[in-house]
C-alpha cells in the first residue's frame, strides 16, 4: 500500500488553491517552515494531519508552538525536518534518517547522499524572483524506493 506525503515550504502566509488541490490525496503533510500565518496551517489541517516547523519569518505567538526542527516516522521511514539546510547540525545517515526535508532557499532540491534523500519542495507561496511555485509529494511503499515528485503549481 502506498502512503503519500505532501511536502510544502515557504508559503509566507499564502495557501494557494492549486496547492490545496495538489495535496488533496495525501495522507500527511510536512511544512518545512516560513508558514507565514496560522490560516495556512488551518487550511492544510483541513486536508490531512500536518507536521510543521517554524522558519525564519515565523514570528509571534501563533508560531511559538512550532519547533525549529522535528523528527518523525511516516510510512515506516524516518524524517528530519528543518527550515534551512545550512543549519543541519546532525549526521542524518548516522541517526538512521531516511529523508531530510528543508525549505528556505525557495529552490527545488532532490538529492541522495549516503542513502539519505534530501528534499526541498521549493516555494509554494508568493513568487520570488523568477523561481517556479512548487511543492512535492513523496510516495512511500514498504520496502520500496522513495519517489519524490515536484509539482509546478503554475501548471495545475
Amino acid at each position: 500500500m502506498t502512503f503519500r506525503i505532501g511536502v510544502i515550504a515557504d508559503t509566507h502566509g499564502l495557501l494557494r488553491p492549486e496547492a490545496e488541490r495538489c495535496l488533496a490525496s495525501v495522507s500527511h503533510i510536512i511544512h518545512a517552515g516560513d508558514i507565514g500565518a496560522q490560516a495556512v496551517m488551518d487550511g492544510l489541517g483541513r486536508i490531512a494531519p500536518v507536521t510543521a516547523i517554524r522558519g525564519n519569518v515565523d514570528r509571534g505567538a501563533w508560531a511559538e508552538r512550532f519547533p525549529e526542527t522535528q523528527t518523525l516516522r511516516l510510512g515506516g521511514r524516518a524524517f528530519y525536518v528543518l527550515h534551512d539546510l545550512n543549519e543541519l547540525a546532525i549526521d542524518p545517515a548516522e541517526r538512521g534518517i531516511d529523508v531530510v526535508v528543508s525549505g528556505h532557499s525557495h529552490r527545488v532540491r532532490i538529492e541522495t547522499r549516503e542513502g539519505v534523500l534530501y528534499l526541498n519542495p521549493g516555494s509554494a507561496g508568493k513568487r520570488r524572483f523568477k523561481l517556479p511555485i512548487t511543492l512535492a509529494t513523496l510516495d512511500l511503499e514498504p520496502g520500496g524506493p522513495l519517489r519524490p515528485v515536484i509539482h509546478d503549481l503554475d501548471r495545475i
